[in-house]
C-alpha cells in the first residue's frame, strides 16, 4: 500500500532492532495530538470535527477539507518531514524505486525521472531544482519517528494497515497526473502549500490505481489551497491532481492511507474457504462430484448455477447458527506486516519478559491487546487427516519498522509470530481479553497447572503483566 497510488520496489536489508530509531531525532515540540488511545489520537488529528460525524457523514462518502489557523499544529506537521531530512536520510543509503521516485507530470503524463540505483543528494537536488521534479519518499515512519508513533496507533484505529508517502514539490510544478487510488487517503500539508483539485470518482471505492484523462474528468467538485497544518480526506477512488502554486519555495505534504483490500469483498474471499473446509466434513453433499464434463461445457451451466446456489444458501444457514467466523490469512497479514508498538530507547522490554513471574495467587492483566489477534486454526505440526483446532495467539511486537510496507520485505512469506495452545484454552483466553485484570485462579482451565501454565506462556512472550 502507499499514498497517491505509487509502490515502492524491494526491501531495505538488515537494519534496527524493532524500536531501535535509525537516527536520533530530537523534536522538541510538544505533540498538539492526544496519544492516550488510537480513538484519542484520531479524534485529534481529525479536529475540530468528532469522530461520529467523520464516519457518518464522510468515511467512504465524501472528501473532508479542514483547514486550521493554528501554529502549534502548524510547527509539529513541520516537523513530521521537511525537505532538509533529505540530505541526512540519502547518507543512509537510499535508492530510486525502493525509497524514494523523482517525476513530473508533463501534458498529462507521469514522466519518471529516477537515475540508477542509488540516490545521490546533490543530483537529486538538481533535479528538484532545475527540472522542477517531485520528490516521492516511500513510507517515511521507517525513519521519522514521530510518523511511527502517529501510523502505528492508527493501525490500532483501523484494524488495517497504515501506509505513507511524502511529496516535496517546486514552486509552479506537479508531480502526479490525474487518477484515484485503491485506499482511504489523509493528506497533511507540512511545508509550504499545495493547491488541489478533487474529481467526482469514475469509479467509486476503486480496487485499484488509475490514471484519468483531464479531458474526461469533468470539472472539480473540490478547489482550494492547504496551508501547514491542514489536513484533507478522500475516499478510495477520487480523482485528484494537485501542484505548488507559484511564488513559493516547495511544497511537502504526506499521505497516510489505509483499508487497502480491506472489503467485504476482500473479506469474503478470505473466509469462504474456512466455511466450505468445515461444510463438506459435514455435509456428503458438498463432497458430491459434479456432473460428467461440466468442465468441458461452454455456456449451459444452468444445473451447476442451481446447485450452487443451493450450495450458498446452506453455508449461509450453517453460519447464521454457528455464530464463528473465521478470517485467517487477511488477520495473519495484518498482523505480520503491521508497525510494532512505539517504544522510547533501543525496545528492549519489549525483546525480554519484565516484572515478577506470574503464579497461581498472582492477579494479572493482558498487556498490547491492540497488537494481538486470538485465531482458531488447524495444527500445523500434525497431517490433514489428524488435524486438531487449537487457538493461535499472534502479535506484532517484534515486527520490523524498517520493512513497514515495504514490498518484497520478509513479512510476505514469515509466519506470524505468536503462541499455540488447546483449544480447551479458548475462554480463558477470552477471559484475559475482556479483563482489565484478573486473578489466575479464576481463569476458565481444568486445573491450576494449566492455568499457571497459559499466563507464564504469555508472560514469556511479553504479552501478561503482574499487577
Amino acid at each position: 500500500m502507499s499514498g497517491d497510488g505509487t509502490n515502492a520496489d524491494g526491501a531495505m536489508e538488515g537494519g534496527p532492532s524493532p524500536c531501535k530509531r535509525v537516527k536520533a531525532e530530537a523534536v522538541d515540540l510538544a505533540s498538539p495530538l492526544n496519544f492516550d488511545s488510537p480513538n484519542a489520537l484520531f479524534e485529534s488529528l481529525i479536529s475540530p470535527i468528532k469522530m461520529e460525524t467523520f464516519f457518518k457523514e464522510y468515511w467512504e462518502q465524501k472528501p473532508l477539507v479542514i483547514q486550521r489557523d493554528d501554529p502549534l499544529l502548524a510547527a509539529y506537521f513541520q516537523s513530521l518531514f521537511q525537505l532538509t531530512d533529505l540530505k541526512n536520510l540519502c547518507r543512509l543509503g537510499m535508492y530510486y524505486g525502493r525509497d524514494i521516485n523523482v517525476c513530473r507530470c508533463v501534458n498529462g503524463r507521469k514522466k519518471v525521472l529516477n537515475k540508477g540505483s542509488k540516490v545521490h543528494y546533490l543530483q537529486l537536488r538538481k533535479d528538484f531544482d532545475q527540472k522542477r521534479a517531485t520528490i516521492q519518499f516511500h513510507q517515511p515512519q521507517r525513519f521519522k519517528d514521530e510518523l511511527w508513533k502517529i501510523q502505528e496507533k492508527l493501525e490500532c484505529f483501523f484494524g488495517s494497515l497504515v501506509g505513507s508517502n511524502v511529496y516535496i514539490t517546486p514552486s509552479e510544478s506537479q508531480g502526479l497526473p490525474p487518477h484515484y487510488d485503491d485506499i482511504e487517503v489523509f493528506v497533511l500539508q507540512l511545508e509550504g502549500k499545495k493547491r488541489w483539485r478533487l474529481y467526482q470518482p469514475t469509479v467509486p471505492l476503486a480496487r485499484e490505481y488509475s490514471v484519468e484523462s483531464e479531458d474526461s474528468i469533468g470539472s472539480p467538485t473540490h478547489e482550494f489551497t492547504l496551508k501547514p497544518g491542514d489536513l484533507l480526506y478522500f475516499p478510495r477512488g477520487t480523482i485528484h491532481q494537485a501542484d505548488t502554486p507559484p511564488g513559493l519555495a516547495h511544497s511537502t505534504h504526506v499521505t497516510i492511507s489505509t483499508y487497502q483490500n480491506t472489503s467485504w469483498g476482500d473479506f469474503l474471499l478470505d473466509v469462504i474457504p474456512g466455511l466450505l473446509f468445515d461444510a463438506a466434513k459435514k455435509e456428503v453433499k458438498f463432497r458430491t462430484g459434479v456432473p460428467r464434463q461440466l468442465l468441458m461445457q461452454v455456456d449451459d451451466i444452468t444445473v451447476a448455477t442451481k446447485r450452487l446456489s443451493d450450495f450458498l444458501r446452506t453455508l449461509a444457514d450453517q453460519l447464521e447458527g454457528s455464530g464463528d467466523l473465521r478470517s485467517s490469512e487477511m488477520k495473519k497479514d495484518f498482523i505480520r506486516s503491521r508497525l510494532p508498538p512505539y517504544c522510547l530507547g533501543d525496545g528492549s522490554s519489549l525483546s525480554t519478559p519484565g516484572g515478577k513471574l506470574p503464579k497461581l495467587s498472582s492477579r494479572v492483566r493482558l498487556r498490547f491487546k491492540d497488537y494481538i489477534v486470538m485465531m482458531v486454526e488447524a495444527d500445523k505440526d500434525t497431517s490433514a487427516e489428524t488435524q486438531e483446532p487449537m487457538v493461535y495467539i499472534y502479535h506484532s511486537l517484534r515486527n520490523k519498522r524498517d520493512t513497514h510496507m515495504m514490498f518484497g520485505n520478509d513479512s510476505e512469506t514469515a509466519e506470524a509470530l505468536g503462541l499455540r495452545f488447546p483449544l480447551s484454552y479458548k475462554d480463558a483466553l477470552k477471559q484475559l481479553w475482556s479483563s482489565e485484570i484478573i486473578s489466575v485462579k479464576e481463569l476458565k482451565l481444568n486445573t491450576d497447572a494449566e492455568k499457571e501454565n497459559l499466563v507464564l506462556a504469555l508472560w514469556t512472550e511479553c504479552l501478561m503483566e503482574v499487577t
